[in-house]
C-alpha cells in the first residue's frame, strides 16, 4: 500500500503533464514507480531506525528487524544507504530542475519519524512528504513546476493523506 500512497501522485502529474490528446510516457511512469518502491523501502527504514528503542517497548513493532536486533543499526544505515544510491539512480535521469526538486524530498522523508515526537498531527506532515511526487512528476515531463496546475493537485493529495 505504502508504495501506491507514493506513486499515485506521480503517475497523476506526469499524466497531467502530458501534452493533449497523447498518453503519459510511460518511461517515466516506469522510473518513478521504482522510484516510488524505493523510496517507500527507505523511508520504512530510516523510521525503523529512528524508533528502534520505542519499537522494542510495543508489541505490534517489537518484530522490527532493528528492533528485535535480527539486524544492528549499523546494518541498517548501510542498507539505507544503497536504497538511497539506487534512488539516486533514478533522479539522475531526470532533469536539473527534477533532480533539485527531487533531492529536496529527502529532508522531509528523513525526519518524518520524528514528528510523531512533536505534534498530534503525524499524518499532516506525511503527506508534506508521501504526495512530493505531485510535484516532481510534472517537472520532469516539463522541466519545471506550473504552479497553478501542481499546487492544487499537491495539496489535494496532503488531504487525501489526512483522510
Amino acid at each position: 500500500v505504502g508504495t501506491w500512497l507514493l506513486a499515485w501522485p506521480c503517475f497523476w502529474s506526469i499524466a497531467i503533464a502530458a501534452p493533449h490528446g497523447q498518453l503519459p510516457d510511460f518511461y517515466m511512469l516506469g522510473l518513478f514507480g521504482t522510484g516510488a518502491l524505493l523510496l517507500r523501502g527507505a523511508g520504512c527504514t530510516i523510521n525503523d531506525y529512528w524508533d528502534r528503542d520505542f519499537d522494542k517497548q510495543v508489541e505490534r513493532t517489537r518484530s522490527r528487524p532493528i528492533a528485535s536486533g535480527q539486524i544492528s543499526p549499523n546494518q541498517a544505515l548501510t542498507f539505507l544507504v544503497a536504497q538511497l544510491l539506487a534512488g539516486l539512480g533514478i533522479l539522475v535521469q531526470l532533469n536539473t530542475y527534477s533532480q533539485i526538486l527531487g533531492a529536496s524530498s529527502l529532508a522531509f522523508v528523513g525526519t518524518y519519524p520524528l514528528m510523531k515526537r512533536i505534534t498530534y498531527m503525524p499524518q499532516a506532515y506525511l503527506g508534506l512528504t508521501i504526495n512530493w511526487g505531485a510535484m516532481l512528476g510534472y517537472s520532469a515531463i516539463n522541466g519545471a513546476c506550473d504552479w497553478p496546475v501542481v499546487l492544487p493537485l499537491y495539496v489535494g493529495c496532503i488531504s487525501w493523506t489526512m483522510v
